[in-house]
């Protein structure tokens, strides 16, 4: 036993002794190959068999005790650690269950229920002649032989974490028992349930669900749960022909998820807009709403919901707003220290106009809440007209455009005025009514954020004077402009050190002199960043302030190119030399600014 062993040698078989998940023979084979200590392993046998539990997994029950790995000082060792230890000792793979990855319909066709929990298993890929199983216990093969009879295919055995199979095989059969019923009945669901504008959807309780109404009801709180989970920014649910297609975006980049018939998607759609307050009847024309809900954990989340009909039904996206994005200070957004006092110059002035331009998803909202919520204080007034409200904030006082009573940007604006703010936001600048309010906030000694859609910052000015801002007010009010993207950051667990390649360092830093790093690093993929190599996302910034100099070069014949040129010529930094310096620095790949901010023909290149 290992508790008697002597405390000068450990004496065991070769590896070939591990034959069964026995705690004994376990805690000996990490004992031997230096994952734990001879008096720990004698803690946790002698803990183990006071408490009796045999219904536990021999690996869980050792990482419930938190033993010290020996291999690194300060750490506890993981299940995840022993799983991929076990797998190696055994012969197997090890692997991680990917929910976004697994067909549901399919892997629960393939075994019961029943089978499943008794055996411990669950299928993670069909294949037509193959499928791939999930055990946490290598030794147990009587149920290979009989799958292999009965489904007349070849089985392959993963090992993969206990937890993670009892939890998904619970979640998959449940939900999988869900979609049935609402594929029969087609049925909206829950209609009742919610009364309150202000009530707290609870989702993550995965338990089966006992009334039959509540199949649909039990499907939304698992799609929005895992979105959590996956930090996805957005949900699309997209009707097709024959089925819908639920998808993530993931750090910029869309992933399939799920795939359901048309009538549960339908099903699904009208939940959602139940909860958020919209019109269930209406499918002809677009709608918009919000969700507030809450996570398993507690955190409250704000969804924002969109629908749009298209020829094939209602698509849906839900646009999730992180509270956490608030609260992030100015490093973790991207800004350098010299970006970052340039900033500070621009938004603590007071008045004037400060704009924030780029396309769609380049984090201009999260840039300007985020400013917004460290300028706010009990001395000053934020005042804010949105189209909608992205994520409600107790330190600002926000307006919500509403079209239907000719409440739009300029008109929210106007009202504002009279409200004795100090800092207004304006969620878009889109015609020449909200640019010239916006205008005459800033002369009437208020300073303006907002937002405009062009490509970079030189090109704001311009796209101002064709809105129709005569060239003298866009001098008098406007102090600078800032441009971003967003970039995916490397996954830091799994990210490569790799020698420089020159030629695309200085195609991605061409005409600049920016000075050649000794290596950079490239994706790899891991399984925190399911294998795609990058793990969130950081901003690149191209800001313009607005100079003496630069005001002689606004006129109504004003051409960017000398904008340009003399905003480079006073220090500013185009996008992607901002992003060679994150390349630099390690947080992410040439490829992806390139990406990003691709260079365009020689006339409008951003150099």
């Amino acid at each position: 036993m290992l508790a008697n062993m002597q405390k000068t040698t450990i004496k065991t078989e070769p590896q070939g002794r591990l034959h069964s998940l026995d705690m004994r023979i376990l805690l000996e084979e990490l004992v031997l190959d230096g994952y734990i200590s001879r008096s720990d392993g004698k803690r946790i046998l002698i803990t183990s068999k006071a408490k009796n539990l045999p219904t536990i997994h021999p690996l869980v029950a050792i990482i419930d005790q938190r033993p010290p790995d020996l291999r690194q000082a300060g750490r506890t060792l993981a299940l995840e650690d022993l799983l991929i230890w076990l797998a190696d000792k055994t012969g197997m793979s090890y692997e991680r269950i990917d929910p976004l990855k697994l067909d549901v319909t399919a892997l629960t066709n393939v075994i019961s229920y029943a089978y499943a929990s008794r055996r411990k298993i669950l299928p993670l890929r069909v294949a037509k002649d193959m499928v791939v199983i999930a055990t946490s216990d290598p030794f147990s093969m009587e149920w290979q032989d009989e799958l292999t009879q009965l489904l007349r295919k070849d089985i392959v055995r993963v090992l993969a974490s206990p937890l993670e199979i009892q939890r998904y095989t619970d979640e998959f059969y449940t939900l999988a028992s869900s979609l049935k019923k609402a594929t029969r009945k087609g049925e909206p669901g829950g209609a009742q349930l919610i009364q309150n504008l202000e009530q707290l959807v609870e989702l993550g309780r995965m338990g089966k669900l006992d009334a039959e109404d509540r199949h649909v009801v039990h499907i939304v709180d698992w799609l929005l749960q895992y979105a959590f989970e996956q930090r996805a920014s957005d949900i699309h649910l997209e009707p097709r022909r024959e089925q819908g297609d639920v998808r993530f975006r993931i750090d910029g980049v869309l992933h399939r998820v799920y795939q359901v018939p048309l009538n549960v998607m339908n099903a699904i759609v009208g939940r959602i807009k139940i909860l958020g307050r919209m019109d269930i009847a209406e499918k002809r024309r677009p709608l918009d709403g919000r969700l507030k809900t809450k996570t398993p954990n507690g955190q409250e989340i704000e969804l924002r919901l969109s629908t749009a009909p298209t020829a094939l039904g209602e698509k849906m996206v839900m646009r999730i707003f992180d509270p956490e994005v608030l609260r992030r200070d100015h490093y973790q957004l991207g800004l350098s220290e010299q970006e970052l006092e340039l900033w500070q110059s621009l938004v603590t002035q007071p008045h004037g106009i400060v704009l924030v331009t780029g396309p769609t998803g380049s984090g201009k909202t999260t840039t300007l809440y985020s400013t917004l919520r460290q300028l706010a204080s009990p001395e000053i007034n934020v005042c804010t007209v949105e189209d909608p409200i992205e994520m409600v904030e107790p330190l600002f006082n926000q307006m919500q455009v509403q079209s239907t009573i000719d409440l739009n940007f300029a008109a929210g604006v106007r009202s504002l005025l009279r409200q004795d703010p100090d800092i207004i936001m304006i969620g878009e600048i889109r015609d020449l009514e909200t640019a010239d309010m916006a205008v005459q906030a800033a002369l009437t000694g208020h300073l303006v954020l907002s937002t405009l859609h062009t490509n970079d910052a030189p090109s704001a000015i311009t796209r101002m004077l064709e809105i129709g801002i005569p060239a003298y007010l866009i001098n008098a009010t406007v102090l600078g402009i800032v441009a971003q993207r967003l970039v995916r950051t490397l996954c830091p667990k799994c990210k490569t050190s790799q020698q420089v390649d020159q030629a695309s360092w200085k195609s991605l830093t061409r005409p600049w002199n920016v000075p050649l790093p000794q290596d950079t690093y490239e994706k790899k993929g891991c399984l925190d960043c399911r294998n795609t190599g990058f793990l969130g996302r950081i901003g690149l910034y191209e800001m313009l302030k607005v100079t003496a100099e630069l005001r002689q070069l606004v006129n109504a014949d004003t051409d960017v190119a000398a904008i340009r040129e003399q905003g480079i010529k006073q220090g500013m930094q185009p996008l992607r030399i901002s992003g060679a310096r994150k390349v630099a620095s390690g947080m992410t790949t040439m490829s992806e600014v390139m990406r990003v901010v691709p260079r365009t023909s020689e006339g409008s290149d951003p150099l």
